[in-house]
């Protein structure tokens, strides 16, 4: 991978200062419009995923893998997209420009697939409660709101795993005085923020990739899963690349 080019990358809550007043925004529901009707013609034509009385496979259900996936990477997705988007349109950084908007259409995309996925599942586009209850506790990280969980073994099942609380913000979530902090900054201190909180972001994100791919029912859902994983890999290499080029260094996991 080259710093040039990038695929795909999670929520602040809509009303954070200086998100609504972006015009990446407006693209994003563009982008993902457009995703949500190319998969939801693939669908009608079979060639994604059965429907109920069509003779495909059964529709996941609304505690499963790949509900839960779809519903907590798209808040994931969400704010790595608000904050590349802020990002492209101040930066005078020309690397910087383009990787946040490979990340910011890359990510648009991915979620008008993932909620197009959950409108034909007739799962909501949000789950409701904690965040990564479709995860065992023992795959989730620790944060300071929830500590990793034991107890439960390899070999839980679905039941199981969704008995814990979920967590209030998912790994790699920037907070809302980070948010805030990047929406005031300017300049070499907003690109060393941006990749500082995107870095983040997207090591937060893995353990939920790395499950999906494995356990999802779906093909596609594994498949996109895998997809992202490698994206963001790649991803995290250059934006630490970056970060010491510039003299810094990453956030902690958080």
């Amino acid at each position: 991978m080259t710093g040039a080019t990038v695929n795909p990358a999670a929520v602040a809550e809509p009303d954070s200062p200086g998100w609504a007043r972006s015009p990446g925004w407006a693209r994003y529901l563009v982008v993902a419009g457009g995703a949500v009707a190319l998969l939801l013609l693939g669908a009608a034509a079979g060639m994604l995923i059965g429907l109920p009385g069509s003779g495909g496979r059964a529709v996941p259900a609304a505690d499963s893998v790949d509900v839960g996936f779809a519903q907590d990477m798209s808040v994931h997705h969400e704010q790595a997209v608000r904050m590349a988007s802020w990002e492209r349109d101040h930066t005078a950084d020309p690397q910087l420009r383009q990787l946040a908007f490979d990340i910011e259409s890359g990510q648009s995309r991915q979620i008008g697939y993932m909620q197009g996925w959950l409108g034909l599942w007739g799962a909501s586009s949000q789950a409701t409660g904690g965040y990564m209850r479709w995860m065992p506790a023992t795959s989730m990280p620790g944060t300071p709101d929830m500590p990793a969980m034991t107890g439960m073994s390899d070999g839980h099942d679905m039941d199981s795993a969704a008995t814990h609380p979920g967590m209030s913000r998912m790994p790699g979530m920037a907070s809302e005085s980070e948010l805030r902090e990047l929406n005031t900054s300017t300049g070499p201190a907003l690109d060393v923020l941006f990749l500082r909180l995107m870095l983040r972001h997207h090591e937060g994100g893995q353990g939920m990739l790395s499950y999906a791919q494995t356990h999802a029912q779906e093909p596609e859902v594994r498949n996109m899963a895998r997809q992202m994983l490698s994206a963001q890999t790649s991803e995290a290499d250059y934006m630490r690349q970056l970060l010491t080029a510039r003299g810094a260094t990453p956030l902690p996991p958080g």
